[in-house]
């Protein structure tokens, strides 16, 4: 991290609104666009907004072992999900205790006349149990337990709803791009 950025953190610190101003302004599309993934439009308006207010009340918790921009995105990307529990993303007992543990296929290979953003589309379109957790593994790059640990979930269901996600996500993407291998 840059000098002049530290100082403006350490300004944040001491509770300045004009570099609070200036860290909002240097971060906001970025963590606008992490929300994105996860929420819609204004839902993702919000629980950005929200993201700053804790990260500015959490600076003091702030270390320079990470960066601050992914620090902020941890913080981003926990409000997405805290935000998804809260609305919609519901694990019934009996669903949880009635899955069975299905294999663990890694093969993400994507026809390569498919676009980043035609995929990301797609994840958009699975059910919201499926979609929060193919976008934790996928995108983000979680594990299994730690997709099992951020939403509260056993493992084994964390690996059901990525297969179930990645057979869904074949199946819009084979519909709506004609495309026979994934």
């Amino acid at each position: 991290m840059s000098k002049a950025h530290t100082i403006l953190i350490d300004r944040c610190k001491q509770g300045e609104e004009k570099a609070m101003m200036q860290i909002y302004d240097l971060y906001c599309q970025a963590m606008f666009q992490i929300a994105c993934r996860y929420l819609n439009e204004e839902d993702a308006k919000d629980a950005m907004q929200e993201s700053f207010i804790k990260a500015f009340s959490k600076l003091d918790g702030f270390t320079e072992s990470f960066t601050f921009g992914s620090w902020l995105k941890r913080i981003v990307i926990n409000q997405c999900i805290d935000d998804l529990k809260k609305k919609r993303l519901e694990f019934t007992a009996s669903e949880i205790s009635n899955l069975t543990i299905e294999d663990d296929d890694t093969s993400w290979d994507f026809n390569a006349e498919i676009s980043k953003q035609q995929v990301l589309d797609a994840i958009g379109k699975l059910p919201s149990k499926h979609q929060v957790v193919v976008k934790l593994y996928l995108i983000e790059g979680y594990d299994h337990e730690e997709i099992s640990n951020i939403l509260n979930i056993p493992i084994q269901t964390s690996r059901t709803h990525l297969r179930r996600g990645r057979l869904k996500l074949q199946e819009i993407l084979k519909t709506h791009y004609n495309e026979a291998r994934y």
